[in-house]
């Protein structure tokens, strides 16, 4: 198994490409603990996990909010001993609509969620990496950091901000074995889509998003948790700083 003896904590793991990145740990033999906002979502994937015979805990945790933050990390320590991975993929979506719509609550809100959560889980994170050697911080990223759409204006800018800080701290934590790389997925079928559409899915929206992607489907929770596996797994041993495009040939 490639995480054989590996602690994992995933964000956002109650569902979609969170739940995804959970269970496929899980499979190659982490122990994970899920965080997220709903702790219900939580406890059913690491109930899901201890079914299959895996080691899964379920947490609730604010990623904005540093006490939070800092209880799902000693939680992984105190159930299974330490902290090998941290999959940052908590995110919050934006309506899609002009720039100008968007008030500065929700502003806030985007980059408190997808951006200051990244500080606060390397704040909380790495201390319990240096103990073990090295570890893994996987971002959580996406296309619109790389390729934005109009009508996505600031969560375009907080997920360019997310590949920035992936890059940054790659360089500096790479003498500790500590590596930093992120995922840049293209829209998925998860709860957000509907967000990034505008509210509303429609046939004609989703195929205009589907249209956009040359493979000729949107991704799913299974693709971006592969590729998650490779950057935590020891075969990326030699891997930091990257940004992995899983997204059909999107960006292309």
């Amino acid at each position: 198994m490639r995480l054989s003896n590996k602690v994992a904590i995933v964000t956002g793991g109650g569902s979609g490409f969170g739940e995804g990145i959970a269970l496929r740990f899980a499979e190659e033999g982490a122990a994970v603990v899920i965080a997220d906002l709903n702790l219900a979502a939580a406890e059913r994937v690491a109930a899901d996990i201890a079914k299959a015979g895996g080691k899964a805990l379920g947490v609730k945790a604010d990623v904005t909010v540093d006490a939070d933050v800092a209880g799902m990390v000693a939680a992984a320590v105190k159930a299974y001993g330490g902290l090998d991975i941290l999959v940052n993929n908590a995110g919050m979506p934006q309506l899609n609509g002009p720039l100008l719509d968007t008030d500065e609550a929700t502003f806030d809100k985007l980059f408190a969620v997808n951006v200051k959560s990244i500080y606060l889980g390397a704040r909380h994170a790495i201390p319990e990496m240096r103990k073990r050697g090295g570890g893994s911080i996987i971002n959580n990223a996406s296309t619109a950091g790389l390729r934005p759409r109009p009508g996505l204006v600031w969560y375009n800018g907080s997920k360019g901000a997310a590949i920035t800080l992936t890059k940054a701290m790659a360089v500096e934590l790479a003498p500790e074995q500590i590596r930093v790389n992120a995922l840049a997925p293209v829209a998925g079928t998860t709860p957000m889509l509907k967000v990034f559409m505008g509210g509303e899915e429609t046939p004609e929206q989703h195929q205009r998003f589907v249209s956009s992607i040359p493979i000729g489907r949107l991704s799913t929770p299974r693709d971006i948790a592969n590729a998650a596996l490779y950057f935590a797994s020891d075969e990326a041993a030699f891997i930091t700083g990257v940004v992995m495009e899983v997204d059909g040939g999107r960006c292309i």
